[in-house]
């Protein structure tokens, strides 16, 4: 069948995420037959490097063998099993490496099965903290421009309001402070000072404080520095506040070390991992916790302390084998600092766009990096032209407003660098 057929039969029956489906009156569907390495091939046999690791989850290629072998390999052994009294190898196995790789102070694993849910999970193990420990402490704080899900919860402590505002009646008490502006130093302290403001006036009402840390996703890629996480850090446990590390999209080597916590050299209260965990293959989520936490849940079940918290699927053991051969990968090919001499060639090729007039700024984080365009309004959609550009180049760019982003596989050639580079450039360049 072609590309047109099978984007019939989609339409009659799918509704696609994040998409407004009338554009697809005018802008192509791409059904997607097969995938390996950087690209994906439709069935007209074009293909499209994969240049944002399909919405970020991707690590070392699409049809990785290894992964996909230990997925067949313990689908032949157990695929499922719930893990409320009962457990299973790869679950335990996959426990013990995150608590190893993650800060120190993490010692307690709780599996989920996405992002948003992970969020959900953090957010209410520290209300249900603070209330085991006779507090009552219903408020959240997080970073302005923040996203971090659009389940009820996470939607309620993110601040992107094309996604929160239509829902604002039904989201958990939670209020903002600024992200630093840029990556230096005074950007941290002043952004330092409107949050010490803020505990020092509502800090006995917080629950917890949650950071995208280093980079912000949804909210068009923004950076700032290390220094600012410190400082957070320091302030949250002054005041018996939790510090929730959102880690879905950093986490697994994005911000050129394992996780971007390690930057500031912090340890936060819980650490919630998604996307990268499994290399892109299976949906699976672990958020990380104390002993201190976790202890404040075990007890007599007549007090009726326990997180009554659950997912039919929690701790899959198919996503735990991938998650397992993910993590091998990055300990036997030396993954991190192979990633350097890309980021620094990324960093080389970002500079072109400096010279663009359709351009306001450029910025990256590791594997992370961004071009920015001039504020065209909202309505002119010129990300969605770039989009299309890219897509009748081979290369698929999905906006983020007005800001272009590149957060490739890790296998990732030079000359495939220099393919998605040149395309976005063309596509940026054209525009008035």
């Amino acid at each position: 069948m072609t590309n047109s057929q099978w984007m019939e039969r989609d339409l009659r029956h799918l509704w696609h995420p994040c998409t407004q489906m009338k554009d697809h009156e005018h802008l192509p569907l791409i059904p997607i037959a097969r995938a390996e390495g950087v690209w994906l091939y439709d069935f007209d046999g074009r293909r499209y490097l994969d240049a944002i690791s399909s919405w970020w989850v991707n690590l070392f290629g699409h049809g990785h063998p290894q992964i996909a072998e230990a997925i067949a390999g313990q689908a032949k052994k157990l695929e499922h099993v719930l893990l409320a009294g009962f457990s299973h190898r790869p679950a335990i196995e996959l426990a013990e490496r995150l608590v190893a790789l993650t800060p120190l102070g993490l010692e307690k694993v709780f599996y989920a099965d996405n992002g948003s849910s992970a969020i959900e999970v953090a957010l209410k193990m520290s209300y249900h903290f603070h209330r085991n420990r006779g507090e009552e402490r219903s408020l959240f704080l997080s970073l302005s421009n923040s996203y971090h899900g659009e389940t009820l919860g996470a939607l309620s402590v993110g601040d992107v309001a094309l996604y929160k505002e239509t829902y604002q009646p039904l989201l958990i008490r939670n209020i903002q402070t600024p992200v630093p502006r840029d990556k230096s130093s005074r950007a941290s302290e002043e952004a330092l000072e409107a949050l010490a403001k803020i505990l020092a006036e509502r800090g006995e009402e917080i629950a917890a404080m949650i950071v995208e840390p280093l980079v912000q996703g949804a909210g068009g890629m923004y950076m700032y520095g290390p220094e600012y996480l410190r400082g957070a850090r320091e302030l949250t446990a002054r005041y018996g506040i939790h510090l929730i590390a959102d880690e879905i999209m950093t986490g697994f080597g994005r911000t050129g070390t394992m996780f971007a916590c390690e930057q500031a050299g912090i340890a936060p209260d819980f650490m919630a991992l998604s996307k990268g965990l499994t290399g892109g293959f299976l949906p699976l989520s672990a958020v990380l916790t104390s002993d201190e936490i976790y202890g404040a849940f075990y007890c007599d079940y007549r007090e009726y302390k326990a997180f009554l918290h659950s997912h039919s699927y929690t701790g899959n053991p198919l996503a735990c084998a991938a998650a397992l051969a993910t993590l091998e990968i990055f300990e036997t090919e030396q993954v991190l600092s192979r990633n350097r001499a890309k980021i620094r060639y990324i960093a080389d090729k970002l500079q072109r766009f400096t010279k663009l007039d359709t351009v306001k700024s450029i910025r990256q984080t590791g594997m992370i990096a961004a071009v920015e365009m001039i504020d065209f309004p909202a309505e002119a959609r010129k990300g969605l032209e770039v989009y299309r550009y890219g897509l009748d180049h081979e290369v698929l760019l999905r906006p983020l407003g007005n800001v272009i982003y590149f957060m490739p596989p890790y296998v990732i050639t030079q000359e495939q660098i220099d393919r998605m580079m040149e395309v976005a450039y063309e596509g940026i360049k054209r525009l008035s």
